[in-house]
């Protein structure tokens, strides 16, 4: 930690505006327990007490690091469910940038006492993920990842040491996904399979991403001069507008589309809305204008947009053609299920 703040402090030093999604509150609070019993309690709850006991002591070694340098932090504790709604979304926001115009760093992380979700180790629980969100809700230029290997390399490298490191991933295919393997440490709930998908998350929105070994001598600064260290994912496109970022962080998404290869490849193409006919199942509740996932057959979000009919009324036309849509439904909003203006492409 103090390594990491030393270099922070340099970077702060530089007018460089930052955030720190930390990791940390249930293993320091592990060990401040360690001569204590936790007889009878186990499982989440455990980790819960652990979390709580341990954020505090999280904070205040962070409070000291960087008092060392007379930079003032602040802590912000995010939970998904306070993310969800658009004016969450936009509060947390405001409150973060805010935060960086006055040259204060702050620490973020998941709020593990309520959070149930992160440590059950579910889908948008990690830290990681976490990062993504807070880099697309902020509009970031750069997402560092920092993990215990020196990025995403073609083997394992635990059991193949002469592994060649991939320097540059241009775009986030299956076969990169595949690559991906566990946290070669054991601690925490992240591994390099959930820092691609947060780099997948990241670059959607115009967030460039770079997976580096926190070990590696001077890192951040050398990120920052410019030297290529780690594994870079380049931001495909320019930044994406705050709604379809909003979108795209699937935090507010309240039901899922799964369609065939063929809506696949179209709207991977960028060449059109999503029509009923490409349509082969429906998950989740959602009304007209909610926010939707679009997926593939094999679960991969594809796509997340607004939908233009109840989640009823897409079940009863899926797989139809369009000019079938009137004789099954007895309102017609457009062809479109979900229309290409209000829809963000991963």
């Amino acid at each position: 930690m103090a390594m990491l703040v030393e270099q922070l402090a340099t970077l702060h030093s530089r007018g460089r505006e930052l955030i720190v999604v930390s990791s940390g509150a249930v293993a320091a609070g592990r060990e401040r327990l360690r001569r204590r019993s936790a007889t009878g309690v186990q499982g989440t709850p455990l980790k819960q007490v652990l979390a709580s006991i341990g954020q505090s002591h999280l904070m205040s070694t962070y409070e000291m690091l960087f008092s060392r340098h007379d930079i003032t932090i602040a802590q912000a504790l995010l939970t998904r469910d306070s993310l969800t709604d658009r004016a969450g979304y936009l509060n947390a926001r405001n409150t973060l940038l805010a935060l960086c115009d006055m040259g204060v760093v702050c620490i973020v992380n998941e709020n593990d006492v309520v959070a149930v979700d992160e440590l059950q180790e579910r889908r948008f629980g990690d830290n990681d993920n976490l990062s993504a969100m807070v880099a697309n809700l902020v509009d970031a230029d750069l997402l560092v990842l920092l993990t215990d290997t020196g990025g995403l390399y073609r083997a394992d490298p635990r059991l193949h040491p002469d592994a060649e490191l991939i320097p540059l991933v241009e775009s986030i295919t299956p076969a990169i996904e595949a690559l991906a393997g566990g946290s070669l440490s054991g601690q925490g709930v992240g591994g390099m399979s959930t820092k691609v998908e947060a780099a997948k998350l990241a670059t959607c929105s115009g967030v460039d991403v770079v997976v580096a070994s926190g070990h590696e001598p001077s890192v951040l600064l050398r990120l920052d001069s410019g030297e290529r260290v780690g594994t870079l994912f380049p931001a495909p496109s320019s930044k994406i507008e705050s709604r379809k970022r909003w979108m795209a962080s699937g935090l507010a998404s309240h039901g899922r589309i799964i369609v065939d290869k063929g809506a696949v490849r179209a709207l991977k193409k960028g060449t059109g809305s999503l029509l009923a006919a490409g349509i082969v199942a429906v998950t989740g509740v959602f009304r007209r204008g909610d926010i939707v996932d679009v997926v593939s057959e094999d679960g991969s979000r594809v796509a997340s947009g607004i939908a233009n009919y109840d989640s009823d009324d897409v079940r009863k036309v899926q797989g139809k053609h369009s000019d079938a849509m009137a004789t099954v439904l007895d309102r017609l909003f457009g062809d479109e299920i979900v229309h290409r203006n209000n829809m963000v492409v991963l």
